[in-house]
């Protein structure tokens, strides 16, 4: 005769491996802004990971994304570094976004070594965030970039093309920045659902 067990009182005596809780939700800093925390499914960035943005062109708002949370992190003195930025950074405009300048970096490398450039400076455990535009960077890249930033526990965030965004990564969030017309995408999220509809660039920018 089978014996019928409520699964309630498995679970209660630790006699079922449950593996990670469905209810726990992925650590997230604020992006700063309401609209876009409610839209990104774990209420926003994720920490000690990876985050990719996948851009449809340079200018056309991206860095609006982060600038609230890089205004928050450099005012409280933590260091944010951007490696390898396809144009010159405009010191007023980052400063009318409320960033300390004081605590921004910024290191100039071409191909592999900006990417090694990236790996350290994820991984030094001195960094609150780190931004960076690889050339070249496959999944294996990509994968080592996701390492470093959990063990140095820092916020990462990878400028690509969008054409990569059929391209497999190990980023725990990725997003696209389309241009027309002007709005987000979540396509991957790291234990959530993507959104199935757009956030219109009003929204964030």
């Amino acid at each position: 005769m089978t014996a019928v067990v409520a699964l309630d009182s498995l679970l209660d005596t630790r006699r079922v491996w449950r593996g990670q809780a469905i209810t726990s939700r992925t650590a997230v800093q604020p992006t700063g802004n309401a609209t876009l925390d409610e839209f990104l499914p774990g209420g926003g960035w994720p920490e000690s990971a990876i985050s990719e943005l996948l851009v449809a062109a340079t200018g056309i708002g991206e860095l609006n994304l982060l600038w609230p949370t890089l205004a928050r992190l450099t005012t409280a003195g933590e260091r944010v570094v951007l490696i390898t930025p396809p144009h010159r950074p405009y010191p007023q405009a980052w400063l009318a976004a409320g960033v300390d300048l004081r605590w921004l970096t910024i290191i100039q490398a071409k191909g592999r070594d900006a990417l090694w450039a990236a790996e350290q400076c994820l991984r030094s455990g001195s960094c609150a965030a780190v931004l960076c535009w690889p050339q070249q960077a496959d999944d294996r890249a990509l994968r080592r970039l996701q390492i470093a930033a959990e063990s140095g526990q820092t916020l990462g965030f990878v400028y690509r093309s969008l054409h990569e965004a059929n391209n497999p990564s190990p980023a725990a969030l990725r997003l696209t920045i389309e241009a027309q017309p002007a709005q987000l995408r979540v396509i991957k999220c790291r234990g959530g659902l993507a959104p199935g509809q757009a956030l219109p660039a009003s929204a964030w920018q």
